[in-house]
């Protein structure tokens, strides 16, 4: 094996680049490491813009500040070795709504993911079931089972638990829907206690007791100046040459590494490195692992996507309430799916002029022919929708954006953590020095590809014969 390492990072989104800093400060002092991106910048969908003078994301909008055990996430932790924990911020409204019937009612407390742990308090949204959640002597799942969300809690709670609070509140995550994403990767300590738990109920209340938060403690952040602040200093700290509008075409077996083919067919260069990290989306993964790891291919590459449009409007003085902003069941016929007040719910973002920030996500699994609407179509459509939700007329804007994320959120199905756990398997058995990150694995949001990325680059560093500190 060569000295210093070579390590190639495929995908410079967040998780990629969080296993370029995990290299750095574990891996031997001189190991060089580059990080190839297809497109023309890092950051995958982290990712600053600005509308009428003001900043605004156009992808991620913010990070959880827990675990799933209750300890500090792992985005947390990365913003704090990159030296900006201070410039993390908190929501200043943290109350949001469901659209029922028309009209914005607030969330219940009490849920998780909108899954109740106190029937009582979801009453306002919607009704369970008149013999919801009995005690049938049992768990609720087998030890290796796995579940759509939406078939669990129709069964225990009623269609309109799901249709009014579950399923959007996963819609606003994952733009599917409760009936088809796996409770194990989507809600993994829900899963954990209703191995256990012998009614609904109770499992919601075990799992949030096994991850208290204490009263007041912010539950999200973000970073003042936006989240590409935490892609730039990133990449400065992982010391990696970062190469963007470099499509990795080919990987195949080289000795005791890999060769990577890089760039365009008629001027493709050839990069030997001893070990890869592939921080892709599934898809692109199995089609690189086809020709080496043709199960491992097949095992991920079945793993679909939906498809989201972001709508950014900045409105002069408008009358909006005093929310963060609201989720729309797929029930109310809408296409707008959630919205966001950027500048009521983010404090360090208000005018002093009064123009208002608000986003719209449009798009669910499957509702492909809304999205090929042109941005103004979109946009004049979520202007339309907004006004008929908030019960007034909003004031033409004076700015807009328009960001289509393609493919962009992983639909995991029953059976998913399973699928990739034995792919995974797999390839660390016969290709050790290769590994998979992102969201297409572990799970979607900041503090998931973080931790995937980190853990993958901890296992390339093991397979190559241990840290340098």
């Amino acid at each position: 094996m060569r000295t210093p390492w070579r390590v190639a990072v495929v995908g410079g989104g967040i998780a990629g680049l969080a296993a370029a800093v995990r290299l750095r400060d574990q891996a031997p002092a001189g190991t060089e490491i580059t990080v190839y991106e297809q497109s023309g910048a890092t950051g995958g969908k982290l990712r600053t813009g600005e509308l009428a003078g003001s900043p605004v994301e156009f992808g991620a909008e913010s990070f959880l500040m827990r675990d799933p055990a209750g300890g500090e996430s792992a985005a947390v932790a990365l913003v704090r070795r990159l030296g900006l924990a201070d410039r993390i911020v908190h929501p200043t409204v943290g109350q949001a709504a469901l659209v029922v019937d028309g009209t914005l009612r607030p969330i219940p407390g009490g849920t998780l993911v909108g899954v109740p742990g106190d029937l009582d308090r979801v009453a306002s949204v919607a009704r369970p079931a008149a013999d919801a959640d009995p005690d049938e002597g049992r768990p609720l799942l087998g030890a290796a089972d796995d579940v759509a969300v939406g078939a669990l809690v129709r069964a225990r709670f009623g269609d309109e638990v799901v249709d009014r609070l579950v399923d959007p509140m996963l819609g606003g995550v994952y733009a599917g829907r409760a009936d088809d994403l796996s409770l194990v990767t989507t809600m993994p300590a829900l899963a954990r206690a209703a191995r256990v738990a012998h009614t609904l109920v109770g499992a919601v209340r075990a799992a949030q007791a096994a991850a208290p938060r204490a009263p007041g403690a912010p539950v999200f952040g973000t970073l003042a100046g936006g989240l590409s602040t935490l892609v730039d200093a990133a990449v400065a700290a992982s010391g990696a040459t970062i190469r963007t509008n470099a499509a990795v075409r080919e990987l195949n077996p080289a000795g005791d590494g890999w060769r990577l083919t890089v760039g365009p067919t008629r001027d493709a260069e050839l990069v030997d490195v001893d070990a890869v990290v592939l921080a892709v989306p599934a898809r692109p993964a199995a089609r690189l692992l086809a020709g080496t790891a043709p199960q491992v291919a097949a095992a991920v590459g079945g793993l679909d996507y939906a498809s989201v449009a972001l709508v950014t409007l900045a409105l002069p003085e408008p009358a909006l309430p005093e929310l963060s902003g609201f989720l729309v069941p797929s029930t109310e016929g809408l296409l707008v799916k959630a919205s966001t007040f950027f500048t009521t719910k983010w404090g360090h973002l208000r005018r002093a002029d009064g123009l208002a920030l608000v986003r719209a996500s449009v798009g669910r699994y499957g509702d492909t022919e809304q999205l090929q609407r042109p941005d103004a179509d979109l946009a004049a459509t979520v202007h339309r929708e907004l006004s008929a939700v908030l019960g007034a007329p909003l004031p033409a804007p004076v700015a807009g954006h328009v960001q289509r994320w393609g493919g962009s959120l992983p639909q995991y199905t029953p059976g998913h953590a399973v699928r990739v756990a034995t792919a995974r398997g797999a390839l660390r058995a016969a290709h050790p020095t290769l590994t998979l990150a992102g969201a297409g694995y572990d799970g979607v949001g900041i503090p998931v590809c973080v931790r995937s990325g980190a853990t993958a680059a901890e296992e390339i560093i093991t397979a190559l014969g241990g840290s340098g500190s």
